[in-house]
């Protein structure tokens, strides 16, 4: 079932697990992720980034909106990394109830100026927001940071940060990186600590694809109520498609098969890993229809 990012975070904050956030393109990526949501009956969240919005459009909006009203477990759609307001607006106007407005790239007063103005817009539409304070590293679908340019999130800041601009989530810094992690991941543990103590909306963890499984379950206990995973979703896909047509008898049928399995198991991993799984059962309307025969 369609239901908002506060709907599925607050019951996460309260139980101490994370909803999974996947980055999907296409109609095999939804179902893999929904079908997986369901395996595992769990609540889960489409997301697009800006450049899977742009070339998919409303139809593409329209796919994760109807993949979540008919599943099984309580789902949001939720557009990621949104810098344009032409861009977030217009998410808005198809229908997403959640969207992330990204100043990060800006100086602070600019940063909290811009947010304060989608929070406004997306709060009319009856939406969600998320933001984010600090500026993330790496690479993802188009966007480069590099890593001189990472800012690691101020607690003290991020707790006035939220009260002027009114946002529902906080995106933190603490050393996650977007993409492969160039080495040993990092992360500020007693920084992430501080803000869960400083900011009162939850937390969100971008970057979570190639953290090891205990950094994963240690930000859960920290606070962080929102993961991120794009990186080993795409590699998942990619692989599955190039093993696949490695074969002379791979048919188009086979390949989104093969790739949508791949995803599957993924995502499937990441919510056990998360803690979600078993807890999205209750809210979930009882019986529908499986995404595959809706589509």
């Amino acid at each position: 079932m369609l239901t908002s990012l506060t709907k599925l975070v607050g019951p996460a904050q309260a139980g101490g697990y994370a909803v999974g956030a996947f980055n999907v393109y296409n109609l095999e990526e939804v179902r893999a992720v929904i079908a997986a949501a369901e395996a595992e009956s769990s609540p889960v969240i489409l997301q697009l980034l800006p450049a899977a919005l742009a070339y998919g459009g409303a139809a593409l909006v329209d796919l994760c909106l109807s993949a979540a009203r008919h599943a099984t477990v309580p789902v949001s759609v939720h557009l990621d990394h949104c810098a344009s307001a032409d861009t977030l607006a217009g998410a808005l106007r198809a229908g997403m109830p959640s969207v992330m407005a990204d100043g990060s790239h800006l100086d602070y007063a600019a940063n909290v100026a811009f947010t304060r103005e989608m929070a406004a817009l997306a709060h009319a539409a009856g939406a969600t927001i998320e933001a984010e304070l600090g500026r993330i590293s790496g690479n993802e679908d188009g966007l480069t940071v590099a890593a001189r340019e990472q800012r690691m999130t101020d607690p003290a800041q991020a707790a006035d940060f939220v009260v002027q601009t009114g946002v529902d989530a906080l995106a933190v810094c603490i050393g996650n990186v977007h993409g492969r992690y160039p080495g040993e991941p990092r992360l500020d543990f007693a920084r992430l600590e501080a803000i869960r103590a400083a900011v009162p909306v939850p937390l969100v963890l971008h970057g979570a694809s190639g953290l090891p499984d205990a950094m994963i379950r240690r930000c859960i206990t920290l606070g962080v109520t929102k993961i991120n995973v794009n990186t080993e979703l795409r590699h998942a896909y990619l692989d599955a498609a190039r093993t696949c047509l490695a074969q002379t008898s791979c048919d188009l049928l086979d390949l989104i098969t093969h790739t949508t399995a791949a995803v599957q198991a993924v995502v499937a991993d990441r919510l056990r890993a998360f803690g979600s799984s078993g807890q999205g059962g209750k809210e979930a309307p009882q019986p529908a229809s499986p995404i595959h025969q809706q589509f």
